[in-house]
């Protein structure tokens, strides 16, 4: 094997007799498959921006208990994502590989959701805590369960460039659609003559757990797995990781994703407390849906503005574009003080217009990504990169979720109460500079990303060339890509390739078979240190 040369460019396995053909869908399947992300953001909304007050100020589980149970619950889910993914990628049945989770695992995502959202009322804090540390534990297990696999199937749905974005852009209406429903829904409620929280919450949940069930139904019922992709032979999950972080591409999208989950779930998590002590809203509740509407009305209302855009520019430019307006408009609460609730307003309609456009235009650009994968490797690993994805922008967006509340409860935090003026700092700080930093920094590194759509016709006419036989150029690298068969590489050393970094595989021609296990022990041992020392901080 050549110096250049790695494992991934000569190791492919039989795709197809001829080039893959962009598969139109029509727009009843586009319509089902994106219809249960109604229901998924309907259930995002309650547990991202309301569900830490409604337990800090409603069910009085301390926010320092309220952190820590969510860091548990939240690291537990991260380890669960390769595993869910892997675990499909390799299931071989008459229902399919996606579909058979979909179905096992929805209705008991919808019980943990009902669950988190009633909590017994005689429960003392204590008792509160951890119900709410079980039923939301075991509310994101299902979750990873259901979700993995239905992501995985909408990279293998659609396969030209733009055909994806159009798939992702009806889901992304779906979910905005969902998302300003949860926003206004509890208002409703409380119109209809519904009194108390726990009542309003309660209602809301069940009927958003029967929707969540009823919409996964018919995406089960409508959309059907495309057989050509379960018939290919599985990948191993540990030379699925390292051949997927050769990947350079993915590398970009995932660093990207990593900076700008640093502050990931930050705004969400503060925004009622912002409206209500920052802004002084005296009906925190009801202005906080008021925000969600205008925020995410906004995202609706411009995703076809997005989605032509992206057409017409390219799904980069069109993103690159919206997150600046975006960093911008996070600038401006910083600014927002005591009874400013129109310019708050404004600025939450602002940010609102491009809060859609990453939500079709970046899992639009990870399948583009998976296609290079095939291009290298031969293999389709749809739920393998969807949950490598979702596994480190998890784990480094869980202090996102945990550490504000930390912070405000150091801070001296009381519910219910005015707060000083440490508090209403943090409020701000975290609410508006902490996240545009990072997220300027994740368009820095996204600026690189190097796939546009004629790039990608040209790794999609080299999977089919490569596939039947002929050698094809690396349209990102130029490196020459030959045919398996072609392939010189001994099993041995494609193990060892596989399993192993250049760097590892050079301590074990230095310092012995010794040597290399010691240097891996280490690793697992600082590994699990890290990730102790990020439970105990968050």
């Amino acid at each position: 094997m050549g110096r250049g040369e790695s494992r991934d460019d000569m190791e492919t396995e039989p795709i197809s007799a001829k080039p893959r053909a962009a598969l139109p869908l029509s727009l009843r399947r586009r319509l089902f498959f994106g219809a249960p992300a109604f229901a998924g953001a309907s259930l995002a909304i309650p547990i991202g921006v309301l569900m830490p007050r409604f337990y800090s100020d409603v069910v009085l589980v301390p926010l320092g208990a309220i952190a820590v149970a969510a860091a548990l619950a939240r690291s537990f889910d991260a380890l669960t994502d390769p595993l869910m993914g892997w675990l499909s990628d390799r299931t071989r049945s008459r229902w399919g590989r996606r579909k058979p989770y979909i179905a096992g695992a929805v209705i008991p995502m919808a019980l943990c959701f009902v669950a988190l959202f009633a909590p017994p009322e005689h429960l003392d804090s204590q008792r509160a805590a951890l119900w709410f540390g079980a039923s939301f534990g075991f509310f994101f297990l299902f979750g990873t369960i259901v979700e993995i696999p239905y992501s995985a199937l909408g990279a293998e749905l659609a396969d030209g460039y733009q055909e994806r974005s159009r798939l992702f852009g009806i889901r992304s209406v779906f979910a905005a659609a969902g998302a300003i429903i949860a926003a206004i829904m509890p208002t409703i409620l409380a119109a209809s003559g519904l009194s108390g929280e726990r009542t309003i919450f309660r209602v809301m949940a069940i009927g958003y757990a029967v929707l969540l069930v009823v919409l996964n139904a018919g995406l089960l019922w409508q959309v059907p797995e495309r057989r050509e992709f379960s018939e290919r032979a599985p990948n191993p999950l540990i030379p699925g990781v390292r051949r997927a972080l050769r990947n350079r591409p993915f590398r970009i999208l995932l660093l990207a994703a990593i900076m700008s989950s640093i502050p990931g779930a930050t705004p969400a998590v503060l925004m009622p407390y912002f409206v209500e002590y920052v802004l002084g809203a005296q009906e925190p509740l009801a202005m906080t849906g008021l925000y969600l509407m205008l925020y995410l009305g906004a995202g609706l209302l411009f995703v076809p503005l997005w989605m032509k855009i992206a057409q017409q520019v390219g799904k980069l430019a069109s993103f690159i574009t919206a997150s600046s307006v975006g960093v911008a408009g996070s600038l401006l609460y910083w600014f927002a003080g005591p009874g400013d609730f129109v310019f708050a307003g404004s600025v939450y309609f602002l940010t609102g217009t491009v809060s859609q456009a990453g939500a079709f235009l970046v899992p639009a650009m990870a399948a583009d990504v998976i296609d290079y994968d095939e291009l290298r490797t031969g293999k389709r690993r749809e739920a393998q990169y969807t949950s490598f994805w979702a596994l480190v922008p998890k784990f480094i967006s869980i202090p996102s979720y945990t550490v504000p509340l930390a912070v405000l409860a150091g801070a001296g935090y009381v519910a219910g109460a005015v707060q000083n003026e440490s508090v209403l700092f943090w409020m701000r700080f975290m609410y508006s500079l902490f996240p545009a930093f990072f997220y300027v920094v994740a368009l820095l590194i996204l600026s690189r990303y190097p796939i546009s759509e004629a790039i990608h016709e040209a790794i999609r006419d080299g999977i089919g060339a490569r596939a039947a036989g002929g050698s094809v150029e690396d349209p990102l690298t130029g490196a020459p890509l030959r045919p398996e068969e072609e392939a010189t590489v001994s099993e041995e050393d494609g193990w060892f390739l596989d399993h192993f970094s250049p760097r590892e595989l050079r301590r074990l021609h230095a310092t012995g078979e010794g040597g290399l296990v010691r240097a891996v022990l280490l690793a697992i041992a600082l590994s699990l240190g890290g990730f102790a020392a990020l439970t105990a901080v968050a």
